[in-house]
């Protein structure tokens, strides 16, 4: 159940439909359709400063919360709005944490603010900090995969934030992997961090247009409604290609990487590097004793993106993928490595429980196993994502 806040006037174009989740319609900023360039939710100042007028207000922000030139933290500060913590996913506020790396609450250097990290033990901050609030903003890139972890900090501070009575304002970014909709959708027994919801791997959806179905759904396990606002973007269409102005992570440099990282994301739980600790990480596939390729490159410690890379200070050999034009869900690339390794007696998923979490499933790991090509496994999921599609329906802003 959602609680309504006034609603700002929103002619919806192109035959949208405007939302509406639980008994209660959630409000949505106006997002007039034009020929000009994807205008992004923060760059909307006049929308939603009237909203933080003498509020104290809570951020999840890291170095994408960009509005221009200027980090949204500095723009809120500049505009005399109460900013009272910055609350950092997994990397960090700057983006600076290795994937995986626990970091602790500090201060912020540039601003005096608080820290808080919601990465590791604490997803959730504590009551005491929550009680100091009145608004949150969520203003983070996504790239559209499922196990990509910022969706699910998301989901944990909308249960704090309900928990707490504090409005949860999510600020809309492009999902760079927005036309596509692919993979297996998650099982219930396989939830975890790098999975909580019932969405295919690439679902093809914004944040904005997932915090609407996390509610509609009733995903969140809340006992209080959440007063949950969502301000759309301005001529965003989500088939058009979208090139991310700031790297969402340390480990995703650019286009390439980004569209590679669903498909390479899988040998995060096999011997196999993609490339962290190399200049080109998720744009290269190799191993030092067997091999698909003849590219040759060196993970080395990088601090700050793979301070221990796999296969550190070896001499590796593999796939260069740094011009790939793949886009979407191609499981040639684990197939093919897995029989590889069966070939050479060579044990593949070294971590199958987390292949497992990553698929949101077992079933795609036996399949490859099972010698299933890529066109069988993607058939036996086609009913699935057509009920997902119609389960999404309602929650599309664009």
């Amino acid at each position: 159940m959602l609680v309504s806040l006034p609603l700002l006037s929103c002619t919806p174009t192109l035959g949208e439909k405007i939302p509406s989740a639980g008994q209660h319609p959630v409000p949505v900023i106006p997002k007039p359709l034009s020929t000009n360039r994807i205008i992004v939710a923060a760059e909307q100042a006049p929308h939603y400063l009237p909203l933080l007028q003498n509020k104290r207000v809570g951020l999840v922000v890291n170095q994408t919360s960009m509005v221009g030139n200027k980090h949204l933290v500095d723009v809120l500060i500049a505009n005399n709005i109460n900013v009272q913590a910055i609350f950092a996913p997994e990397h960090g506020f700057r983006g600076l944490h290795d994937a995986g790396e626990k970091f602790n609450s500090s201060i912020d250097k540039k601003t005096g603010l608080p820290l808080v990290s919601i990465y590791g033990k604490n997803r959730k901050p504590s009551a005491d900090i929550m009680a100091k609030l009145d608004v949150i903003i969520f203003d983070i890139q996504d790239v559209g995969v499922r196990f990509y972890t910022y969706i699910s900090s998301m989901h944990y501070m909308m249960e704090a934030s309900a928990d707490a009575g504090v409005t949860f304002i999510v600020f809309d970014r492009p999902n760079p992997n927005g036309g596509f909709v692919d993979g297996p959708i998650l099982e219930p027994e396989f939830t975890s961090f790098v999975g909580l919801h019932e969405i295919p791997l690439l679902h093809g959806m914004t944040v904005a247009e997932l915090a609407l179905m996390f509610t509609g759904e009733k995903w969140l396990e809340i006992e209080k409604p959440l007063k949950l606002t969502v301000i759309s973007m301005k001529n965003y269409q989500r088939t058009l290609f979208y090139s991310l102005p700031v790297k969402p992570s340390p480990n995703l440099p650019n286009d390439t990487a980004i569209s590679l990282y669903p498909s390479l994301g899988f040998f995060e739980a096999t011997p196999i590097s993609i490339g962290r600790g190399t200049s080109f990480p998720f744009q290269v596939i190799g191993h030092d004793k067997i091999s698909l390729g003849e590219f040759a490159f060196m993970p080395v410690s990088t601090p700050g993106a793979a301070f221990k890379p796999k296969l550190m200070n070896e001499n590796l050999l593999g796939q260069d993928l740094r011009n790939s034009k793949v886009r979407g869900l191609d499981l040639h690339f684990i197939i093919n490595w897995h029989n590889a390794f069966i070939a050479q007696n060579e044990v593949f998923f070294t971590r199958a429980s987390f292949m497992d979490k990553l698929s949101g499933t077992d079933k795609l790991r036996k399949a490859i196993i099972a010698g299933k090509s890529a066109q069988q496994i993607k058939l036996s999921w086609q009913q699935n994502l057509i009920k997902f599609k119609t389960r999404r329906k309602p929650y599309l802003l664009y």
